[in-house]
């Protein structure tokens, strides 16, 4: 198995990082380059975002030549009892189905419910194929299996959520992809220790390996985006992923553990929902996009966009180490790597604002210019000692006339 698992993670990175260049300069030729036209988005220059094809196309050629070695060797049966060459088909073709509506949304951009349409389909040729969360039980009582009706609807759900909740936090350079990374492996150390199907630890080790071929083109500062394409596929197959993975124990760890690995991404999506339906006070103001996500909190903090992705790989990597222990050791001891968690980040979290002082500096990113809350701008009527954050909102660069959104912390 971890000559498998090696090959898989291995041939995925090297395919993606040989591809994503090329996917750069595709983007440039079909238009699918992303320009901040509002201060929702955190880059200031056009930045193409076409990055998703060239992770797939790891993780394709990865899982197909591991098919191929081990039908070869005849170590993988996939038309036994569980179908998982069925299940593989059909995962393929939700993922061509998806990957239309989204290349076309990368390059013309479509109406979100449009997209929504995309991933319904996507979901429902998935559960078509024998994919479903159809028997669940907590540890200490029978088996219970869902209704049809019920099981189906729950699949459809998880997969087009989970979809969502990736494609949402899809904000900073590397964000999305490195969330993704630490939920796959996260989900590795799962199925190992769970004893899960061979086929679902080659999936998430290839995603994995796609993933961290790409991060070096993404991270900050990023060279190309994952784009809808990368985001909304990384959602996907994470979902049904997730689901061949635990599946095989039927147990409340079928939506549990998986919910927990995911869960910073899921959170995000459940309070984007909630606070875009009391703030439009409709069902339309929850396709409408804002500045509330995790991301634009944590920079509104004083946080660089660096440091913001990396706390949140920490927050991430928190939920991961938490299902893990979980499923493990037990809900005691979980919830003491929890507990200890959170003191410590209470006490990291007081020392940085207590050292936030004057001194911290600001640069513009078109000019470069630098604003010390020390000296101030007098020439403006900014007094010495005036923090960024207390600057007028139609404070400008006395050089080159950029206003406040166009300044991040100097590093």
């Amino acid at each position: 198995m971890w000559g498998d698992i090696a090959i898989a993670f291995l041939l995925a990175f090297i395919v993606t990082f040989m591809a994503t260049p090329y996917t750069i300069k595709i983007a440039q030729k079909v238009g699918a380059v992303d320009v901040p036209k509002d201060k929702r988005r955190m880059h200031k220059k056009a930045m193409p975002k076409f990055g998703g094809p060239a992770v797939i196309l790891g993780f394709l050629v990865a899982i197909s030549y591991l098919l191929i070695v081990k039908n070869m060797e005849h170590t993988l049966d996939l038309f036994g009892p569980e179908q998982y060459g069925m299940k593989l088909l059909g995962m393929f073709l939700g993922l061509v189905v998806l990957s239309i509506f989204c290349v076309i949304d990368d390059i013309i951009t479509i109406k979100p419910i449009v997209k929504l349409i995309g991933q319904l389909i996507a979901a429902i040729i998935v559960v078509s194929f024998g994919i479903r969360i159809d028997e669940i039980t907590p540890s200490f009582l029978p088996t219970y299996e869902l209704r049809e009706a019920f099981s189906i609807i729950l699949t459809i759900g998880w997969i087009v959520g989970v979809t969502n909740s990736i494609n949402l936090i899809d904000g900073l350079d590397g964000l999305s992809a490195g969330i993704s990374v630490i939920s796959s492996v996260s989900l590795l150390i799962i199925f190992v220790l769970n004893g899960s199907p061979l086929i679902s630890i080659l999936l998430i080790t290839a995603l994995a390996g796609a993933l961290i071929g790409f991060l070096p083109f993404n991270f900050a500062p990023a060279k190309t985006f994952i784009g809808d394409t990368g985001s909304n596929f990384l959602g996907f197959s994470l979902s049904i992923i997730s689901i061949l993975g635990v599946a095989k124990t039927y147990t409340v760890a079928v939506i549990v553990l998986p919910l927990l690995a995911l869960g910073l991404p899921i959170f995000d999506t459940i309070w984007a929902i909630i606070r875009r339906l009391i703030k439009g006070k409709s069902i339309k103001a929850i396709f409408k996009a804002d500045k509330g996500h995790l991301h634009h909190l944590i920079v509104a903090r004083g946080f660089s966009q660096k440091q913001a992705v990396l706390i949140l790989y920490g927050i991430a990597a928190t939920f991961g180490f938490f299902a893990i222990i979980l499923m493990e050791s037990g809900i005691w001891k979980a919830l003491s790597f929890l507990l200890m968690v959170i003191v410590a980040l209470g006490l990291g979290y007081k020392n940085f604002q207590s050292e936030k002082v004057e001194t911290q500096r600001y640069e513009c990113l078109q000019c470069k210019y630098i604003y010390n809350p020390k000296s101030g701008n007098e020439k403006a009527g900014i007094k010495p000692g005036t923090p960024f954050e207390e600057l007028p909102d139609d404070w400008v660069c006395p050089v080159c006339g950029e206003g406040k959104d166009m300044f991040e912390i100097h590093q």
